[in-house]
């Protein structure tokens, strides 16, 4: 049998890390994702590299910053000479396969095929097929973009027609902003697991090792759990927290955060305190049914004899702002609730479990851990750093790195021309926006929710200095090392 693990890739769409029991959310009913995190490691400080799904989806692949293999926006397609860790592992015998979503290339090509005004036309004229692929090294492929409904060649949408069933999320009566979810026995989570759990029973004996990349949908928005996920928040809906959002707020934050949430439905002016929970209560709901369906992937790895020799990942691609500074969605905001990402790696007799790490960790990392943990070297053009000897030894894992780098470069074709980028350690956040003469300045410490911008203030100007200086440094340290150098000159 080869010794190198099985891989089993859980990456969630827009989970923020507080929506974990093991993250110390009191509300949450996530036993399973919790016990997976006493068994491994939890990290406690995880970023994503862009808060939109396609640049950091290619940081998660490649190991590359998306300035540097030029996926930095939404609606892009990544370049066919990046190499993704799942085609390095499929080239080393690695049999690779995939539920849900890739989102490396561009999904909807309205841009492209109708100009400038492509809102105005139908939704029909999506794509032709499946997203364009590149050699990505998956085997198995069941894709499914979103689970609307809407794209012909997702083999969720597939799967319902021929259960006679089809998406209907209609809105709810006592709140139009959260929406009635499909049955959990017909809901695009259950069918992501049901893949998964179909692909590790079929290669329980095979000769090679495998990799299963679970891209659930959820808990991105609508927010729409099915009712009986959200029936027990609603039996204590006064009890959930509001936002972390002050009146105010946009007087001393970037122009473009006042725009961005006045012009949206989700416009903090309009919503009652009772819309900020219900939405809070089945994002959380979302969570809870992942969790049930995370529960049943380990369960059939037991079962089947393989949870020793499978290395299990439990991640985001980015988070979600969630009503916190006035927001709901993402788009050029760096705060935490958008970056940070819940990250458990456990692998039983391989990595020391119960451990809970406040290490700094990029979700670029994760590439070039994997290709450690296969006994693989790293591609040549990868720039992340590698997991593997911190979390196979029983050291410590706090010094992994001195700081944390996230870009927005126009990430967002809906709403376009917003540049930043971001600075973060242990004490302090910085995000400078680009080509406006302004920023946010954050004290983690006294201020976690990073509500209080202390950008102009004179008592702060030495801690601006110095992290503008390194934010520097890593912007310059994102520089492509592609193509290698072969010559003097």
């Amino acid at each position: 049998m080869d010794d190198r693990p099985n891989i089993l890739w859980i990456c969630t769409d827009s989970q923020r890390w507080d929506t974990l029991g093991c993250y110390e959310n009191r509300f949450v009913r996530t036993p399973r994702v919790d016990a997976l995190a006493r068994e491994g490691v939890l990290f406690e400080c995880a970023l994503a590299q862009n808060p939109l799904c396609q640049p950091s989806r290619g940081g998660m692949l490649t190991g590359r910053y998306p300035v540097a293999n030029k996926l930095r926006q939404n609606g892009q397609d990544i370049p066919a000479a990046e190499v993704l860790v799942t085609k390095l592992l499929a080239e080393a015998g690695y049999v690779c396969g995939l539920a849900g979503k890739l989102h490396l290339s561009a999904c909807d090509r309205r841009i492209e095929r109708c100009g400038k005004e492509w809102w105005k036309h139908d939704k029909e004229l999506y794509f032709s097929g499946s997203e364009r692929r590149i050699d990505d090294g998956y085997a198995e492929f069941h894709w499914d973009h979103a689970p609307a409904g809407i794209h012909r060649s997702s083999a969720y949408t597939r799967w319902l027609l021929e259960r006679g069933a089809k998406v209907e999320t209609p809105a709810r009566a006592d709140c139009a902003f959260v929406h009635h979810g499909m049955p959990e026995e017909l809901h695009q989570t259950k069918w992501c697991a049901d893949r998964a759990i179909d692909f590790l029973r079929a290669y329980a004996d095979a000769p090679n090792p495998w990799l299963f990349s679970v891209n659930i949908f959820d808990p991105h928005f609508a927010f729409n759990p099915p009712d009986e996920y959200l029936e027990p928040y609603l039996r204590r809906l006064e009890e959930i927290p509001l936002p972390a959002y002050e009146p105010g707020e946009f007087e001393v934050k970037p122009p473009y955060q006042k725009k961005f949430a006045t012009e949206s439905k989700f416009d903090p002016g309009k919503l009652s305190a009772r819309d900020h929970r219900m939405l809070r209560a089945a994002y959380w709901a979302m969570c809870d049914l992942i969790d049930v369906h995370v529960g049943r992937m380990l369960d059939a790895l037991a079962e089947s004899g393989q949870r020793e020799r499978t290395l299990v990942i439990f991640t985001s691609d980015h988070g979600e702002l969630l009503g916190d500074h006035g927001i709901y969605h993402k788009g050029p905001f760096l705060y935490d609730g958008a970056l940070r990402v819940p990250l458990i790696v456990s692998w039983p007799g391989r990595i020391p479990g119960g451990r809970r790490s406040g290490a700094l960790v990029e979700l670029n990392d994760l590439a070039p851990t994997l290709l450690d943990a296969a006994g693989l070297p790293r591609h040549p053009g990868m720039q992340a750093r590698s997991l593997w000897e911190p979390l196979t030894s029983s050291g410590p894992l706090e010094r992994f790195r001195e700081d944390l780098y996230a870009e927005y470069y126009n990430s967002n074709p809906n709403k376009p021309g917003q540049y930043c980028t971001m600075l973060r350690t242990p004490a302090h956040k910085l995000v400078a926006w680009h080509g406006q003469r302004m920023g946010e300045l954050y004290d983690l410490k006294a201020d976690p929710n990073e509500l209080r911008n202390l950008w102009d203030d004179p008592a702060a100007s030495s801690v601006k200095a110095e992290l503008f200086q390194r934010l520097c440094d890593r912007m310059a340290f994102t520089a492509d090392p592609l193509p290698p150098r072969v010559g003097i000159y």
